[in-house]
């Protein structure tokens, strides 16, 4: 075992022997991430491929983390032995002595909550520079992503000292390197999301986190986000010097002595399908830009309804899906008689895909019943990513014999009415005659004069 994974194993046994009672307080304590570094050209955010990469290994020197008992027996990073096992490791050791690293217990714990970190560490180029000496520093920037929807962090770091004075420079990097043969940085900016990921039904609020903290001789300039999906993006909101500028309506920023103190939180009320996409929040100060990225998804329920379309048979099953988004689902059909256990049928068809005004989608699956001699019970289950479990709808069809002799009852009764309205019939003829010699009479009497009449 080498001692990189001896120092895990430690690590991950002191924090599963932790007391859960133990007094919650803030202790400093090193976070070491295995990272690669990339070297090729300017890069301001985001995972580069993997080209021209080198291992890399990235130790926060005494970051604060509140400590719920996990960190009994944590003893501090080692480099000594590390160097010498693993001469090809670059280590960059940075302090965090001028900004703040909220999410760090993330880090620290990700290895042994078997979550995966993926940490790649650039070179990092200023906007513009200020001062002649800043031609000889160097600048880092390190994007961090803990895997299941945990924290993503982008850490700009200054390089201290210069290779002016007769240091030790790297082989191939030319950095200056410290005493353990490490290059030294100080962290003087972060940006950061708790939240890289999403999911948000339609028609209700979101809120973006993104969060960020900078060194005391930094400034905050500006705040600004942005909307990309599909090709194209647009401006959602921007900041700059107090003055906030909302291009998407009702989109609101945290108030401004919130943002100043490092939460620049995004929130969208009223979601439509329109508001899914990738956000980027970008943070701007006198000096560095980052930014992070966050992926908000819209959901729709479907709601499902499951008719019987003619009796007639064979008879027609339509189990009806609407108002759902995204656009993928699934429908399965399954029969069961009785006393028996359902069984998946196949052979349905689905009817043309219809959109709404809102974005959502509506379809049709139909299908072709066989009740059997005893009768079926028939299921329409429909499976969506919006659900947490699937929906069904079902239905009983009869078998024929029960139809035959429904049909048969309505026939007799038919024959039955015929019968009698028949009757009546020759009842009506039988009495007619009598009826219209009265009436010819009394006609006849109404009409004559009186003269005719006397005769």
């Amino acid at each position: 075992m080498g001692t990189e994974e001896g120092w895990w194993l430690l690590l991950c046994v002191a924090l599963s022997g932790a007391a859960d009672t133990a007094e919650r307080q803030w202790r400093a304590v090193d976070v070491a991430l295995d990272c690669f570094l990339v070297e090729e050209g300017r890069h301001r955010g985001g995972f580069a491929s993997k080209e021209n990469m080198v291992k890399a290994l990235l130790v926060l020197r005494q970051v604060p983390v509140l400590d719920d008992g996990s960190l009994e027996g944590f003893t501090d990073f080692q480099l000594g032995m590390m160097a010498k096992d693993n001469p090809a490791v670059v280590t960059f050791e940075a302090s965090v002595n001028l900004v703040q690293i909220p999410d760090a217990k993330a880090l620290l714990h990700a290895d042994c909550s078997g979550k995966e970190v993926t940490c790649e560490i650039s070179r990092y180029f200023l906007q513009a520079r200020q001062e002649a000496t800043i031609e000889t520093a160097a600048w880092f920037i390190t994007n961090v992503q803990v895997s299941g929807g945990g924290p993503s962090v982008s850490i700009v770091m200054k390089m201290l000292g210069n290779a002016e004075n007769g240091v030790v420079l790297h082989p191939t990097l030319k950095l200056p390197l410290g005493l353990q043969g490490t290059v030294q940085t100080a962290v003087e900016f972060q940006v950061t999301t708790r939240t890289p990921s999403l999911n948000f039904l339609l028609g209700s609020s979101a809120s973006l986190h993104c969060g960020f903290s900078m060194a005391p001789d930094l400034d905050l300039t500006s705040v600004v986000w942005r909307l990309q999906h599909k090709g194209s993006g647009q401006l959602v909101y921007s900041w700059t010097a107090g003055q906030g500028q909302v291009k998407r309506e009702g989109a609101t920023l945290e108030p401004e002595q919130h943002l100043t103190a490092g939460d620049a939180s995004l929130t969208l009320p009223s979601l439509t399908v329109k508001d899914e996409g990738a956000y980027i929040c970008q943070i701007s100060t006198s000096l560095y830009q980052a930014q992070q990225i966050i992926q908000l998804h819209i959901q729709a329920s479907p709601k499902v309804r499951l008719s019987l379309a003619n009796e007639v048979l064979p008879p027609t099953l339509i189990c009806s899906i609407a108002g759902y988004y995204p656009l993928d689902v699934t429908v399965t059909w399954t029969r069961e008689e009785l006393s028996g256990a359902p069984v998946p049928v196949s052979g349905a068809f689905f009817s043309s895909l219809r959109l709404s005004s809102a974005g959502t989608y509506s379809t049709s699956s139909s299908l072709t019943a066989e009740p059997g001699s005893a009768g079926a019970t028939y299921t329409c289950q429909v499976t969506h990513v919006s659900l947490d479990e699937p929906l069904r709808a079902s239905t009983w069809v009869s078998p024929p014999e029960q139809k035959t002799a429904a049909f048969g009852v309505l026939f007799a009764s038919s024959l039955f009415l015929l019968a009698l309205l028949y009757l009546g019939l020759q009842r009506w003829q039988a009495t007619s005659p009598k009826v219209c010699q009265d009436s010819e009479a009394l006609w006849a009497a109404t009409l004559l004069p009186q003269s005719k009449k006397k005769e």
